[in-house]
């Protein structure tokens, strides 16, 4: 009896040392696999988008307002992005209005310090092997002080921003736009400058450089009838075949904003030849791009 008690008394210890050793090391297993998942799941972030086929049409309207700003973009093929920007006490924060604003969210943090590790990563590209990718900047108020700031803060960033020496292009993997409230003469005075200016319909017909102005944007309704349903007249088309014809001559490319966001809209930019389409649905544009 008394043999048999001690050997009860000795073995539920033991059991129970056992039990709670397996749950203890269960539970760091757990946390180890949720660790690697976090961090692979950061990793992956940070990766050139290697498998993703890059579209040169795809621009993100109000890039920002996604769920990963840039990043989301990037993994859905985007060569073009928008960010909104004001300035804030030196630091450029990204939102469309300034009740939005958070100190958070620069347009370091947000775009530049994610673009330099991609290109990083990529070999000097976004994409291994891609082209060079757009970062609309549109300025939403105080453009001569804005434009100061972002040049300050481009110039960190020499081995990603293309460069415009005396008129000459060194292109790098970006090229940044300023749209919005642009400054035309701080910008066009600078004879090392880090971003060009984008251009209006009204300057179809300007001389301005096209490395001085890169890119013609403009809104849909202002100048076409067409909603995105059914087919678009035969007026209107010559009409926008005429305007890509006049960019192009130029050496600029062509955006339009405030499109009918729908396949039947992309298809119609694609088939007129506008160079980038503008949309909120980056799954949807990159579906159809890739069809």
């Amino acid at each position: 009896m008394t043999n048999k008690a001690s050997a009860s008394k000795i073995q539920l210890p033991l059991q129970t040392k056992y039990r709670v050793s397996a749950i203890a090391a269960s539970r760091t297993a757990g946390l180890l696999i949720l660790s690697c998942s976090a961090m692979l799941h950061i990793a992956n972030a940070d990766q050139p988008a290697t498998e993703i086929a890059p579209l040169r049409q795809a621009h993100a309207h109000n890039d920002y307002l996604h769920d990963r700003p840039l990043l989301d973009a990037l993994d859905h093929g985007f060569c073009s992005v928008e960010a909104d920007v004001f300035l804030v006490d030196g630091e450029l924060l990204v939102a469309h209005s300034r009740s939005e604003l958070s100190p958070d969210r620069t347009l370091k943090r947000l775009y530049l310090d994610p673009l330099r590790e991609r290109v990083q990563r990529g070999g000097g590209r976004v994409y291994l092997g891609g082209p060079v990718v757009t970062l609309l900047i549109d300025f939403k108020a105080d453009g001569a002080a804005t434009y100061a700031a972002l040049d300050k803060l481009l110039s960190q960033y020499p081995d990603v921003i293309s460069v415009i020496r005396d008129g000459q292009r060194t292109e790098k993997a970006v090229n940044v736009v300023i749209s919005g409230d642009r400054p035309f003469a701080a910008v066009a005075s600078d004879k090392e400058r880090l971003a060009g200016l984008d251009g209006r319909l009204s300057d179809l017909d300007s001389d301005m450089p096209a490395h001085l102005m890169p890119m013609i944007s403009d809104r849909w309704g202002k100048h076409f009838k067409w909603r995105g349903e059914g087919e678009m007249s035969g007026e209107e088309q010559a009409k926008l075949a005429a305007i890509v014809a006049k960019v192009h001559a130029k050496g600029r490319v062509l955006r339009v904003w405030a499109i009918p966001d729908n396949p039947r809209s992309w298809r119609a930019m694609q088939a007129a030849g506008v160079d980038l389409i503008n949309t909120d649905d980056l799954k949807g544009l990159s579906q159809m791009l890739q069809e």
